[in-house]
């Protein structure tokens, strides 16, 4: 009975010490969350990195002041299962914001000053705007009306509109941003990765530096291998020399409003100045946004007689010197 007895004590006395030590690591934990304000008393801005993990942005916040502790934090995102939802991009945080206020704002709750955006080679500026449009940076019809009716100045010649010009690369844009001040940020990320010597290149080639950068948009949507493009500007340029049509695909599906998967015989025939199976010559304007690979490929195309390319997949293209190679070729890749 005695043994008893102190069992059920011993029982009572451990219920009670937990007790005591869930409502002690509440209280700690609730004045963590809600009532520690950190430092520093002024409001201080960071930046998130593209792909970080919770704990990184709380060690990242903790290191810079604006929460007291790291563990905090990570805990808080796990039992709210909120670590997968925490975004990247710059945020603004007032003085002395408790840990549930700094979380709120990494979710998404009004803090965010910029947002990180990545725009692909390749896109057409129809495609950047909606992109642009899908980060909630404005709407994808003014980012569009902006591009096409604004021009910026290359090597003395003026463009017809930023189409090619958006340099494709990950960008951190204000979310207060206007469609003009984008435009100046992708057109001067252009002029920046524009190779210096892009205007001596383009000349010794007997272009300029618009016609190269349209030469590039077009590397850009038909190749795939990097080692390639080089070879395919010079299936481009021999062309040219020759007075014949690029026939080029992808310049006849630029005036489509959507994706067509297989250009038909009426396609062909149309008579759009982005034609290059009816019309000499390169297209009025760059087709999509080349980057830097394209464009290096347009300013140094890799000699030899090749005037035909197709398809013949996993990423690479059988190039031919004369009709009867390039119609044996397409014989066997596209059958």
């Amino acid at each position: 009975m005695t043994r008893l007895r102190g069992l059920v004590l011993q029982l009572a006395t451990i219920a009670i010490l937990s007790a005591a030590a869930v409502t002690v690591a509440s209280l700690w934990f609730g004045n963590a969350v809600y009532g520690d304000r950190a430092r520093p008393r002024v409001e201080t801005t960071v930046v998130v990195p593209r792909g970080s993990t919770t704990a990184q942005v709380a060690r990242l916040l903790a290191e810079r002041g604006i929460i007291r502790s790291a563990f905090v934090l990570q805990l808080l995102a796990r039992l709210r299962h909120d670590d997968a939802r925490i975004e990247a991009g710059e945020f603004r945080f007032a003085p002395g914001e408790s840990v549930d206020e700094v979380l709120r704002h990494l979710l998404g709750g009004g803090a965010q000053v910029a947002v990180w955006v990545t725009l692909p080679e390749g896109f057409t500026m129809r495609q950047i705007a909606q992109t642009l449009a899908d980060h909630g940076l404005g709407s994808a019809e003014g980012y569009e009306r902006t591009f096409a009716t604004s021009s910026i100045i290359v090597d003395g010649t003026r463009t017809k509109s930023l189409e090619g010009f958006l340099f494709p690369s990950t960008y951190l844009i204000p979310t207060n941003a206007t469609p003009s001040s984008v435009a100046r940020i992708l057109t001067d990320q252009f002029r920046a990765e524009l190779p210096r010597d892009a205007a001596g290149r383009a000349h010794a080639l007997g272009i300029s530096v618009v016609d190269a950068v349209t030469l590039a948009s077009l590397i850009e949507r038909e190749a795939q291998a990097n080692d390639e493009r080089p070879l395919m500007a010079g299936v481009y340029y021999n062309r040219l020399r020759r007075g014949m049509p690029l026939e080029v695909d992808a310049t006849i599906e630029y005036t489509f409003p959507e994706h067509k998967t297989e250009i038909t015989r009426a396609d062909l025939a149309s008579d759009s100045p982005y034609n290059t199976y009816r019309h000499v010559g390169l297209p009025p304007t760059p087709i999509a946004n080349p980057g830097l690979p394209s464009l290096r490929a347009a300013l140094n195309p890799q000699a030899s007689s090749y005037l035909y390319y197709v398809y013949k997949g996993n990423g690479h293209h059988a190039f031919a010197r004369t009709l009867a190679e390039h119609n044996a070729n397409v014989a066997r890749y596209l059958r």
